[in-house]
């Protein structure tokens, strides 16, 4: 049994390299890292929002959303701009070549969603998300702190790289 179960995590570890190899390349293209994109993740879901929203939503510092922040201001990506009942905060809002990006990078999940299973028949599909679900569930119940699904816009920790 524990060679199946070898066999499984070198099929799991190998897909998530493969993964994230495809992102990460993907996400280069468009001139992002991947907690850049996760900031682009989190605006396009919520619309303009304020860095310290932004700082929670990520689970990182004030201090990391300010440096993620600048890089997509720098890149044109985002912009800050007032509150308008806050005059002590500013809203980070999407440029319009940061609302094309968050539309590509949303067009391109669902393109990479149908490569990955368009042919696959709705019993196996089916089953493979269970399976999924029993994974997250076991590593949760260990303290192990899974990334959330992209379509929530959530994508790994943010390193000093990434910023």
């Amino acid at each position: 049994m524990a060679d199946r179960h070898n066999a499984a995590l070198n099929l799991l570890l190998e897909l998530v390299v493969v993964v994230n190899d495809d992102m990460t390349r993907s996400l280069a293209r468009d001139g992002l890292t991947g907690s850049r994109a996760h900031v682009m993740w989190v605006l396009a879901q919520r619309g303009p929002t304020t860095q310290r929203d932004l700082a929670e939503a990520l689970a990182v510092s004030p201090r990391t959303v300010t440096g993620l922040v600048d890089g997509l201001a720098a890149t044109g990506f985002v912009t800050r701009e007032p509150h308008p009942t806050d005059r002590r905060a500013t809203l980070v809002t999407f440029t319009a070549h940061g609302t094309e990006t968050a539309e590509a990078l949303l067009r391109g999940q669902h393109e990479f969603a149908d490569l990955l299973f368009a042919g696959m028949p709705d019993d196996r599909l089916d089953c493979l998300v269970a399976g999924f679900g029993e994974l997250l569930d076991r590593l949760r119940a260990h303290d192990v702190d899974p990334v959330p699904a992209a379509g929530t816009g959530d994508i790994p920790t943010t390193t000093e790289e990434d910023r």
